[in-house]
């Protein structure tokens, strides 16, 4: 019987730097990406000089740029909302910095909506429809990474507002409605 054991025959791969994984400059997986969100939002020196609030529309900026995927910082006041949206081929994640935002989706199924606090993160991927919105009473920061990097956000009808029921419009004077 063979009493060797795997650290016998290969030795430790701490000691050996070339089996080692290079570590990589940026981020490439989802789990990588929603860690990228996580360090910024942990590092409020990053992001708080930036931040700016707008009662008129949506404010954001464009925090940072890497390969393949872009950081945006956003601000909601209360009642700010981005309607019902995706972010076209980019998948993305979300994470609350201050405040408190709703995420709304809807499907075939019905609608949902949950409460994000700060440092909920919500990760998605490309087609993903939603709308954000600020319910409450106090002002909300949000951290976004899209990648690939954002290059459209088709806004979307409501399933309800599809579904319903059309009025007829008024019949003109004198025509009969069957």
């Amino acid at each position: 019987m063979n009493m060797d054991s795997d650290l016998q025959i290969a030795g430790d791969i701490l000691e050996v730097p070339h089996l080692l994984q290079p570590e990589r400059a940026h981020p490439e997986t989802v789990a990588e990406f929603a860690g990228l969100a996580r360090s910024i939002a942990d590092d409020r020196a990053q992001w708080a000089p930036y931040v700016e609030y707008d009662a008129t529309t949506r404010w954001y900026h464009r925090l940072r740029t890497g390969p393949g995927y872009e950081v945006w910082l956003l601000s909601w006041v209360p009642g700010q909302g981005s309607g019902l949206h995706d972010h076209g081929l980019s998948s993305g994640v979300l994470t609350v910095l201050e405040g408190e935002l709703t995420e709304r989706t809807e499907n075939a199924t019905g609608r949902s909506a949950r409460t994000l606090a700060p440092g909920a993160q919500r990760v998605f991927a490309p087609g993903y429809v939603h709308e954000v919105v600020n319910d409450s009473l106090e002002p909300a920061v949000s951290l976004h990474v899209y990648f690939p990097g954002l290059t459209e956000m088709p806004m979307h009808e409501s399933l309800q507002a599809q579904c319903a029921p059309v009025s007829p419009a008024p019949a003109a004077p004198g025509v009969a409605v069957a």
